[in-house]
């Protein structure tokens, strides 16, 4: 067989796990693009901070669970902790909390959906600096072109107190690129399920001693709208999303796998008009669109 032919049989064969790693991440994408109105319908019966510890602890249950069924150790390898450590960080901490409390300081599903946009990018720059990678110009051309449109967005349409809730909307971006990129590293080795378990479990004695308080000591109301939230966000949002997202992530590669991301802006829109009624003009969907083709951009000039 010729090189040239051998060239080609090599991208053939490379194309089906790739095609297959995005088709896993999207649904990812598909289970994450409802936690924005998932976590608004939750927080209608529950304390901020306890949907978002309380997610976690409701997750934690179900890796443990998992774990157990699989005859797995309960706790991760040694030499795998300081991973962990980072995507408890990003994932279990970081971006439930910060995007729990931007929600609740009066940001809105749609103008949260188009700032966290930009996650696709924040993702493949935290995977371009974990990997060492180089990538053109080009790249950092259209990140910046994707934040100066997020900023005009923000700037245009918030208020003074909306100020806050757009920082703590930029802490859940950098929390979940840290997350995701971690995460989608050590699933190269380890089973997309098995990470997002590990993750949750170490995590799991501080976020069952916190919800455990906040549950006793903040006011609830239950309601359907309030437990199908709750329920949402810590079964699907919390574990069920992650396990084709990492494993996608994995086999299609971060930046590849990574594409399918730009789905999630829209398809959250979508979510906030069918489920909770919210009205967005123009403008709104202009900048969906607009960090949308930036991070196309990145995502294709990265190599």
């Amino acid at each position: 067989m010729s090189t040239q032919n051998s060239a080609i049989v090599s991208r053939r064969v490379a194309v089906g796990p790739a095609r297959l790693g995005s088709g896993l991440a999207f649904l990812g994408v598909l289970a994450f693009s409802g936690s924005f109105p998932a976590t608004v319908f939750a927080m209608r019966g529950f304390d901020p901070w306890l949907v978002a510890i309380g997610r976690a602890v409701i997750a934690g249950v179900v890796a443990l669970v998992c774990l157990w069924v699989a005859r797995l150790p309960l706790i991760p390898p040694r030499h795998h902790w300081p991973s962990y450590a980072l995507i408890s960080a990003g994932v279990v901490f970081g971006f439930p909390v910060f995007s729990g409390l931007a929600l609740s300081m009066g940001a809105t599903t749609a103008h949260s959906a188009v700032v966290i946009g930009l996650l696709p990018a924040a993702t493949a720059a935290c995977a371009v600096v974990r990997a060492g990678e180089r990538p053109r110009p080009l790249f950092w051309v259209a990140c910046t072109a994707g934040a100066a449109a997020i900023s005009l967005f923000t700037f245009t349409r918030g208020t003074g107190g909306a100020a806050w809730a757009d920082l703590l909307l930029v802490g859940a971006l950098l929390s979940a690129a840290v997350g995701y990129t971690e995460g989608g590293r050590l699933a190269r080795s380890v089973p997309g399920w098995q990470v997002i378990s590990y993750a949750l479990v170490v995590s799991l004695p501080v976020t069952a001693l916190v919800s455990g308080f906040l549950a006793f000591s903040t006011p609830i109301s239950v309601s359907a709208e309030s437990l199908g939230g709750f329920a949402y966000v810590g079964l699907i949002s919390m574990f069920l999303g992650f396990v084709p997202w990492y494993a996608g992530l994995a086999m299609g590669g971060i930046a590849r796998a990574g594409q399918v991301q730009l789905t999630q802006p829209l398809l959250t829109l979508v979510w906030a008009w069918v489920l909770m009624g919210e009205r967005f003009g123009w403008i709104t969907v202009a900048a969906a669109l607009a960090v949308l083709a930036c991070v196309a951009i990145t995502q294709r000039s990265r190599t």
